[in-house]
């Protein structure tokens, strides 16, 4: 018995050597006084495409001139379609300290990520380092500076007080008008768009003929208005009325009277045939380009779908329909205080034991902001760089100079995008990060998802209606779970207890359940004796 104790001891004291590595995360990350160069570096990029083939030749290219500037780091580059999975494999390889070393992502799941401890690096201190932060003497390439970023871009990466990322590309919403159709049934179009504008065309365009044909287009099918993101679209509803939506420190605040009162105005353009949502109906790109839509909302990133001579189409094309699109920003209430999101990726630094390697990763990530790489990828989609260094640089003031030469590289509609956001800069906001707000980002735009079906469903949406539909949301995305202490960790944050740990729990039951047998076992000796 006194052999088996003495083994048993043995195992847990070397399981809980096993079982407490990582069990706290790792050690805070402290910049090193110098990057060792003679020693190789393997690091993993873990970026989002959307099949834009020109994209992926960008990111290779990057990496490719980056390899050649720092031949002692090596950049893995991983692929994925959609902002959602890279989300989950990062939550996913958090308990294992298997997280890639530099991530596209949003600030929104940071927040998330920051649930382990130091598995994000915060980069205040690299931002400003003379060394290697932006800019800094010992960085081989020429970085913008930390004041080159745009400040509202930068702001955003901003997580309690700390920032943990670095902006990438920046996007707005914008609302792309087939201004041929807003004509023909009698209408001008205004210098900004207003809710109750868009709303009246929208249901004058759902008239149709004897035949039950739409009199716009002489069609069967015409969906006035689709809104692609309807979580930004209730969010920017709430931010333009001056509503509650959220604070900063995580206090829900969606579920109010002007969050209903915008619910019954979605439900009664529904019923009218006058409006409905991406998820519901399909891509509003499709529905615009064949002359089956009139405002369709959706990012300036994607203004490469938008139009008849678009150089991204997803239909036929001789389901396209010739008329003449107009970018414009999304509807707003209040005309003199003009508010539309700032979205668009970022890119966060994640913490490993060798502090050289993630000194590497914070030099690959600051090469992501040099000019080459933010004016090639701005030049794909309808994206604005995120410095001011290349903003104002000859070769991107040359690019937007030349809108119109083609439907290619220099497409209009692509490049009236951009500009709309750099004129836009400062009319842009954010909404509150915390442990939570993705849930409720997503739990706002399910809010006109659901109304928009169920009137489709010929549902009745009143009062009642009302009141559980803001029960079922908060339910569904355990919205009653985030509050004030949304950026403590509980057990839902933490997950699964290691395997060491559960082992080393068991065998510490096993040990005592022996000690207390032997102690039984010595008293009935005695007792014998």
């Amino acid at each position: 018995m006194k052999k088996l104790l003495c083994i048993l001891l043995a195992c847990i004291c070397l399981l809980s050597l096993g079982g407490c590595h990582g069990s706290k995360g790792l050690q805070a990350f402290a910049l090193p006084e110098v990057f060792d160069e003679s020693k190789t570096y393997t690091i993993s990029f873990w970026a989002k495409n959307d099949t834009n083939l020109t994209q992926v030749a960008i990111y290779e290219q990057t990496i490719e001139e980056f390899e050649k500037i720092y031949p002692n780091i090596r950049v893995n580059l991983r692929l994925y379609t959609d902002y959602g999975r890279i989300y989950n494999d990062v939550i996913t390889n958090i308990s294992t300290n298997t997280t890639p070393n530099v991530c596209i992502t949003y600030p929104d799941h940071i927040a998330t990520y920051l649930t382990g401890t130091n598995t994000v690096v915060p980069l205040d201190e690299l931002l400003t380092d003379g060394r290697y932060g932006l800019g800094g003497s010992e960085v081989r390439f020429d970085a913008p500076t930390a004041e080159e970023i745009v400040p509202q871009f930068l702001s955003e990466c901003y997580v309690n007080g700390s920032c943990y990322a670095l902006p990438f590309m920046r996007s707005t919403e914008a609302c792309y008008v087939n201004k041929t159709y807003v004509e023909k049934l009698g209408y001008t179009l205004p210098e900004v768009l207003t809710w109750d504008f868009v709303w009246e065309v929208s249901e004058a365009a759902t008239a149709k003929d004897a035949d039950g044909n739409y009199l716009v287009n002489g069609k069967k099918v015409m969906i006035p208005f689709i809104y692609k993101s309807t979580d930004n679209m209730m969010i920017s509803m709430l931010r333009q009325k001056d509503a509650g939506y959220s604070t900063d420190d995580g206090e829900i605040q969606l579920f109010n009277d002007t969050t209903e009162v915008l619910l019954h105005t979605v439900a009664a353009h529904t019923g009218n045939g006058a409006f409905s949502t991406f998820k519901i109906s399909g891509y509003p790109a499709n529905f615009l380009n064949a002359g089956q839509c009139i405002f369709a909302i959706d990012s300036t990133a994607g203004a490469t779908w938008m139009g008849s001579d678009a150089p991204l189409v997803d239909i036929s094309e001789d389901a396209l329909v010739d008329f003449e699109t107009v970018v414009m920003p999304i509807p707003q209430f209040d005309t003199e205080n003009p508010q539309m999101i700032s979205q668009g990726p970022s890119v966060c630094v994640f913490n490993k034991s060798d502090a050289g390697e993630v000194l590497a990763s914070w030099l690959f990530t600051q090469y992501l902001l040099t000019n080459s790489v933010q004016i090639a990828y701005s030049q794909t989609e309808g994206y604005v760089p995120v410095t001011l260094k290349a903003q104002n640089s000859a070769e991107y003031q040359d690019y937007l100079a030349r809108e119109g030469e083609d439907n290619e590289l220099y497409y209009e509609i692509k490049l009236q995008a951009a500009k709309l956001l750099l004129r836009n800069t400062e009319n842009t906001f954010v909404t509150p990060v915390f442990n939570g707000s993705a849930s409720l980002r997503d739990a706002a735009g399910q809010l006109v998802e659901n109304v928009t079906k169920s009137v489709r469903r010929k549902e009745t949406v009143d009062e009642t209606y009302m009141e559980k539909l803001f029960g079922d949301i908060t339910s569904l995305y355990r919205l009653d779970q985030v509050g004030s202490a949304s950026a403590s960790v509980g057990k839902a944050d933490l997950g699964s207890l290691p395997t060491a740990s559960v082992v080393l729990l068991v065998t510490l039951a096993a040990a005592w359940l022996l000690l207390g047998l032997s102690a039984v076992v010595g008293k009935i000796k005695k007792r014998r004796k």
